[in-house]
């Protein structure tokens, strides 16, 4: 069973003496300044330029990755006071003994919900896809023999949570431990507290992907003790429970994505708005002031207050979910998302159905997706091509053109790596731009 002492650690990469809630300046609070660090990070930054659902869009209807995360962020951090309070009322050493208060719950869940997708590549999950098939059919598959399984695994099965907590806990000169966040944070962060393989040992939702690359494995397993997350491997395999607060980060994902990409695929036209508000009507139909919604002109202002309900709706069930489950969560038997057993379920499938069927499959995502594929497998190939032969003139300006690989230093693993980690840091412009400047496209 874990307990919520440990969870709660303001450990911090590299510490050497113990930091205790009791002694925090409650003016600058050290989960508090987990998010200031995000927020002020360039990986952060670059969300502005990346896909969210709609790539390289010229509509200011469109969330990017940036606004999505702040959202996902502020819906996160009323799930952790809401769930915060709630615990303190359950175990009240934690605030006598400790000194820990129910808003320390939101800024980990906030901190954590902000940084989501920090580690997503350019062209949205299509952008996560072009990068695995690179390795797996493109010029990438050559490696294969020369990588353990699990190291091959990173690459065909590249995932962009991995990939967070890589840019999150990633030293660089003059910034040892990288951002340097709480343990309790990057706990939260870890959706899928497990490596690459096995692939998808069983049902529970924490196996659903994996959340570390090989060479971040020594890191998160420092991370795990300190916790106290229990180990869910019986062989050598890493694989820990979920630290409770990742399912108020899954759930502050979840609600966002299911109710504001449904919004902006009305705001876009792609769903008629009759027929999209009638989805909307039946999840928050028993909350809705009729007097006040009908007297809204605008599409956009009826879907905003829609929305508004939904999300309140959907919060207030996801407390009431974690708190029932509380003791199975921290005993690592709850296996599935807490929107998973909304009451609402029914709603909000048909909602994502359509935003499928609607959103995601049309014509302007698909086409872009394509362009994404050929522009990120162009821009590994000539970066893979230069680490295998640095002699050549052209290989020699690539390097200076996408930033140089020291082959020396590193093992090819830790190379390959890299340079997925660089190329998912490109926003979606830049991304274009490179791939424009490689082909002979942009010669200003």
């Amino acid at each position: 069973m874990m307990n919520w002492e440990h969870l709660l650690s303001l450990k911090r990469q590299g510490d050497t003496a113990k930091r205790l809630r009791i002694e925090q300046d409650d003016t600058r609070l050290g989960f508090e300044v987990d998010y200031d660090r995000i927020i002020f990070s360039t990986p952060f930054r670059s969300l502005q330029d990346k896909t969210q659902v709609i790539p390289l869009s010229k509509t200011d209807f469109v969330h990017t990755r940036l606004t999505h995360s702040m959202e996902v962020s502020v819906v996160g951090r009323s799930l952790g006071r809401m769930v915060g309070k709630q615990l303190l009322e359950k175990y009240p050493h934690l605030e006598q003994v400790y000194g820990y208060r129910f808003n320390d719950f939101g800024a980990i869940v906030a901190a954590a919900a902000l940084a989501h997708d920090i580690g997503n590549p350019p062209f949205g999950h299509s952008g996560e896809k072009a990068i695995g098939e690179f390795f797996k059919s493109g010029y990438g598959k050559r490696y294969k023999d020369s990588l353990t399984e699990k190291e091959y695994q990173d690459l065909i099965k590249f995932e962009g949570n991995a990939n967070g907590f890589k840019v999150l806990s990633q030293s660089k000169p003059g910034a040892q431990g990288g951002l340097r966040l709480s343990y309790a944070t990057l706990g939260a962060f870890m959706k899928y507290p497990k490596e690459s393989l096995p692939h998808k040992p069983t049902d529970h939702i924490a196996d659903k992907k994996y959340g570390f690359f090989q060479s971040e494995k020594e890191l998160f397993a420092d991370v795990a003790q300190e916790l106290g997350l229990l180990n869910r491997s019986e062989t050598d395999d890493l694989s820990w429970s979920r630290h409770p607060l990742a399912y108020l980060v899954e759930a502050a994902d979840d609600i966002c994505y299911t109710i504001i990409d449904f919004e902006d695929g009305i705001n876009l036209g792609l769903i008629p708005e009759e027929y999209a508000l009638e989805y909307m009507v039946k999840l928050v139909g028993n909350t809705i002031d009729r007097n006040k919604y009908n007297a809204l002109q605008e599409t956009s202002d009826r879907v905003s207050y829609l929305r508004a309900l939904a999300i309140g709706t959907l919060i207030t069930e996801s407390v009431e979910t974690f708190m029932k489950y509380e003791e199975e969560i921290l005993a690592g038997t709850f296996s599935q998302s807490l929107i998973d057993k909304s009451s609402y379920q029914a709603q909000i499938t048909d909602i994502i159905n359509l935003s499928i069927n609607r959103i995601y499959n049309s014509r302007e995502v698909i086409e872009k997706e394509i362009a994404g594929y050929e522009i990120l497998s162009t821009l590994l190939e000539a970066r893979c091509k230069a680490l295998d032969n640095t002699d050549t003139h052209y290989n020699q300006l690539i390097q200076q053109l996408l930033a140089p690989v020291d082959k020396s230093e590193n093992t090819l693993y830790e190379n390959l790596i890299q340079i997925c980690a660089e190329v998912s840091t490109m926003t979606d412009g830049k991304a274009l731009r490179n791939y424009k400047k490689i082909k002979g496209l942009d010669i200003k």
